[in-house]
């Protein structure tokens, strides 16, 4: 990482502006994968109030792609979340206990921790250069490639940075997305809360409470290293001023704790919103995290859809330019994120509407519908087992279209399996399926080993392509052309797979195809056209 002083003109494949956990994310899986990146970022350190403070299973999943080990920065696990009304009692309680998919449902966590270890990844990248203390000034299509304008923080001094691609991640009130027209759509709320984060507190809860009150909503939740985290919506009339003084904010937690037994780490009065670009990619330009969305924080989801975006676009950038994919499909970028961000934003205003009722009448009608509804075994568990929650699932994009045993276009599931003796890495050890796919495309048999319905051609350019083949059995280890494993549960090897199958799992586990294994090779080739990767197969025939 360098300042400043170090500025200079330069030629990259991606520039990132911004710095935060989302354009970390990206700079991190683009060094994984060999590309020249730049990052630029206006502040010279982290900062270090705790802002995002929930991440799903999802997010954890990311993570791991990205290359954080568990233990990376500290995370509180969360069994549930109840919704509370003053009027009816309890009237929704959300399980989010156990895993998905390798991971936690739901955990509570400091971002500056966060921040720190993904900024440790992104250092050990030396395909990564980060300038801090750099502001993005302009931007220009410079034939091919685009054209940045930065400056050091506080003097006179510009650079000039050619990149390939340029990604803006430069949070809500990103110049990337005023430079390109890009106006988000949606709305403000006309409400405004103060966000209290508080450390010490002698009696915390262990689970996620919404106090969903006319006269004051207050959601209220721990998070690691003894912190507790409240947000109280103001009053007509309340100003900033007052209510973040320490004697109104003493006032309003010591129902939960006396002051004390507290210290007080932070006190914001923020503004929720709602808005999403009608385009994340312009050019050679893309947006990602709050630059192109912007979510209510009722769900908990601002932060998971950054990342979400990060490891959907970065593998795209990747394999356009290492030439291992057709330029055509950085358009599923936009195409796959923009309609699933969307109905996260409409989740969270819809959240919203339960937490922040405008009056008593309206609290006991909504609130209490919502607990007769639970009586109804159907409905209850769309609730209860998050089922109400959008499933990250494209119904259009970079798939090949139609059916199989998977659904395509959604993730390939995540479970714990182990190596076959004598393959590489820790023999015997139980570890998660992504990390045995690795970090490309992954042509994974349920069943049966694919190398071996692989004509000689399309193994070479499946491997040209950045493929790797691993062979998943639920006993003994199958062939030995392939990456063996045992799967350990149904999640992988699900009993209804009759004959043997495969699965074509892009770099992000997406599912891009699926079929039979005997027809592996009509499905590589299949997925290697869908990718704009058939010249491979020409090549390798010639």
């Amino acid at each position: 990482m360098s300042d400043a002083t170090e500025l200079v003109d330069q030629t990259c494949d991606v520039l990132i502006v911004g710095f935060g956990p989302v354009g970390a994310a990206i700079a991190t899986l683009l060094g994984r994968y060999g590309v020249r990146t730049v990052v630029v970022e206006r502040e010279e350190e982290i900062f270090m109030a705790p802002r995002a403070i929930a991440l799903d299973n999802e997010a954890l999943r990311i993570l791991q792609m990205v290359g954080l080990p568990d233990d990376a920065f500290e995370k509180l696990t969360i069994p549930c979340v109840r919704m509370h009304c003053p009027h009816v009692g309890e009237f929704a309680t959300l399980d989010t206990s156990g895993d998905l998919d390798g991971h936690p449902r739901l955990v509570t966590f400091y971002q500056p921790d966060l921040e720190r270890a993904l900024r440790a990844a992104v250092a050990r990248s030396p395909d990564v250069t980060v300038h801090t203390s750099v502001e993005f000034v302009d931007l220009a299509d410079d034939s091919g490639s685009v054209r940045a304008t930065v400056r050091a923080v506080g003097s006179e001094r510009c650079a000039t940075i050619r990149a390939r691609y340029l990604v803006g991640a430069d949070g809500a009130r990103s110049k990337v997305r005023a430079l390109i027209g890009q106006n988000p759509e949606g709305t403000s709320y006309v409400e405004e809360w103060l966000i209290v984060d508080a450390i010490g507190v002698a009696k915390s809860i262990d689970h996620i409470e919404f106090l969903c009150d006319p006269q004051r909503p207050t959601p209220h939740m721990p998070a690691p290293g003894g912190r507790t985290r409240w947000e109280f919506m103001l009053k007509p009339g309340e100003s900033k001023e007052s209510m973040e003084s320490d004697e109104t904010v003493r006032a309003l937690i010591a129902p939960w704790t006396s002051s004390a037994d507290v210290t007080i780490e932070r006190k914001a009065i923020y503004r929720f919103a709602a808005r999403s670009c009608d385009r994340y990619r312009v050019g050679r330009v893309f947006l990602a995290g709050d630059a192109a969305h912007v979510t209510p924080p009722f769900v908990g989801q601002g932060l998971v859809a950054g990342l979400r975006d990060a490891v959907n676009l970065s593998w795209k950038l990747a394999w356009v330019l290492k030439e291992r994919a057709s330029q055509a499909i950085l358009d599923s970028y936009d195409e796959e994120r923009r309609p699933h961000a969307a109905k996260m934003i409409a989740l969270a205003r819809w959240m919203g509407q339960l937490v922040m009722p405008p009056t008593r009448a309206r609290a006991v009608l909504l609130h209490g519908a919502m607990k007769l509804l639970r009586l109804i075994p159907g409905l209850r568990a769309l609730t209860e087992d998050l089922r109400i929650k959008p499933q990250n699932v494209y119904p259009e994009g970079l798939f090949v279209e139609g059916k199989g045993a998977f659904t395509r276009g959604a993730w390939f599931p995540q479970g714990p399996v182990r190596r076959a003796e004598g393959a590489e890495g820790a023999e015997g050890a139980v570890e998660r399926s992504d990390d045995v796919l690795g970090p490309g495309f992954a042509l994974v048999g349920l069943g049966a080993d694919p190398s071996a319905s692989l004509d000689a051609v399309t193994a070479r350019a499946w491997a040209a392509a950045g493929g790797s083949i691993v062979a998943l059995s639920a006993g003994a280890h199958l062939g030995d052309r392939a990456i063996a494993a045992q799967a350990l549960d149904e999640r992988l090897m699900p009993g209804r797979l009759r004959p043997a199958w495969c699965v074509v799992v892009r770099p992000d586990r997406t599912i891009l195809h699926d079929g039979p294994a005997a027809e592996a090779d009509r499905l590589v080739r299949e997925a290697l056209l869908e990718i704009g990767a058939m010249p491979l197969v020409t090549r390798e025939a010639a």
